[in-house]
């Protein structure tokens, strides 16, 4: 019988038994919910500086012989590579993750996101290494993405599976957070390097020092993660012994629709955000003809946007509930999407960055509280996958071709056609979200 003497341990294993998920201290939960935020930061400083590298220079580093629409393509195009490497990265890293455990295999995908990212910095290009640059280029690429595509399932469930049952929304905006920090240090680095060296230095070398920052990161974020605990809902699955075999197989069996319809879900997020930043950077430096520093320093203010509506959405998930609020990011997305270029084509600095807050305000207010609905549509023993795979799918979807497919419906037929595409993407995921049900009052165990 426990009574008021009982040891904390005891009281922590007690409940959750009972699934209260209650079981972490205040300051374990503090020491998760940083190592979750600068785990995912910096996994997202490594994956946007890539993009912010291919909508300026990765063209004729490496793709000097094509013309230039040809060249941006093609640069985009090995921007999509880690896209298609993503779910194969929440294949081998969810097996794992919902067999040995979310602790080691979040150190495994950091590093393998981290030291790919800064090996493109040290990557000669196509003048002195001819067509094995852009090979090389393409096999990094390919395994950041296989990286990035185990980290955010384990960030996630990091968060969620430590937090109180009640505050799971407030705890997933911590990993949610990482991308609006990781994005405004990316564009950060670049607006500095861009604004203090010459447009030929930038090209010839000052693109390379974002990448070659991803040393220091990684040890530190080696550093953070090593310290954290492994999460009690993950322990209570291995102490009865009912870790899945295969766990995307047992995902695709018995979650079909959570992870289709979950992935369609995240496809405006993603669609929303390389739209509003990569395809929009390039479009506003080239056809438009806007300075680079101007489109960076825009790009700074747009993180803003981001953070808030991922702050707030997250937050208040816990009260007004998950799925309302992203039902409501994704209908206001169907508008934003057909004012965007309007307001971007003004080439006001003020309306453009307006236009593109705008957008990432919307996709804010989606991608907070995915962090904790993804992972509460599957069960413990197939979370990591189930959750990893349905996110990162909707990246191929969502993420992957947007800048392919603005670049040619611009070249073809004007901007006002990419917001169509974009509200068209708003509603393909508005549809699917309410497909689904609520589960903010779902036990996790």
């Amino acid at each position: 019988m426990q009574t008021d003497a009982t040891p904390a341990k005891t009281v922590e294993e007690a409940e959750a038994a009972a699934g209260a998920e209650e079981s972490a201290s205040p300051e374990s939960l503090r020491r998760v919910a940083v190592a979750s935020f600068i785990g995912t930061a910096i996994e997202f400083y490594d994956f946007y500086i890539y993009g912010t590298a291919a909508a300026l220079v990765l063209n004729d580093a490496f793709f000097p012989t094509l013309g230039s629409a040809n060249a941006t393509l093609a640069s985009f195009s090995t921007y999509a590579v880690a896209f298609a490497a993503r779910p194969l990265g929440s294949v081998v890293f969810g097996h794992f993750g919902d067999r040995v455990g979310r602790k080691s295999v979040l150190v495994a995908s950091l590093l393998m996101m981290g030291l790919s990212t800064a090996f493109v910095g040290l990557l000669p290009g196509y003048g002195t290494w001819g067509v094995w640059a852009p090979l090389l280029l393409i096999l990094l690429r390919f395994v950041q993405g296989i990286g990035l595509g185990g980290e955010w399932g384990g960030a996630a469930l990091l968060a969620v599976e430590h937090a109180p049952s009640r505050k799971r929304g407030l705890y997933a905006a911590f990993p949610q957070l990482g991308p609006s920090v990781g994005f405004f240090a990316a564009t950060g680095v670049f607006w500095l390097l861009s604004e203090s060296l010459s447009d030929e230095a930038f090209r010839s070398w000052g693109w390379r020092v974002p990448f070659l920052l991803s040393f220091v990161l990684v040890a530190v974020g080696l550093f953070v993660r090593l310290k954290i605990s492994e999460t009690p809902v993950f322990t209570k699955v291995m102490d009865a012994q009912e870790a899945s075999k295969v766990p995307t197989l047992d995902v695709i069996r018995r979650f079909p629709r959570e992870l289709l319809l979950g992935a369609g879900g995240m496809v405006v997020a993603y669609g929303l955000f390389y739209t509003a930043t990569t395809y929009c950077l390039a479009y506003a430096t080239g056809p438009l003809g806007v300075s680079r520093d101007t489109m960076l320093g825009v790009s700074l203010v747009a993180c803003l946007f981001l953070a808030a509506g991922t702050w707030l959405a997250a937050t208040r998930s816990d009260g007004v509930g998950r799925r309302r609020l992203i039902v409501a990011g994704a209908a206001l997305a169907v508008v934003w999407g057909l004012v965007l270029f309007p307001l971007l084509d003004t080439e006001q600095p003020v309306l453009m960055a307006l236009a593109v807050g705008g957008a990432l305000f919307c996709m804010g207010v989606v991608y907070g509280p995915m962090g904790a609905y993804l992972p509460e549509l599957f069960a413990a023993r197939v979370r990591y996958s189930g959750a990893s795979l349905a996110y990162n799918l909707g990246g191929v979807l969502g993420g992957a071709v947007a800048p392919l497919v603005a670049t040619r419906l611009q070249s073809a037929f004007g901007s006002s056609s990419v917001g169509w595409y974009v509200s068209g993407m708003a509603v393909v995921s508005l549809l699917c979200v309410l497909a689904l049900p609520e589960t903010r009052e779902r036990e996790l165990t």
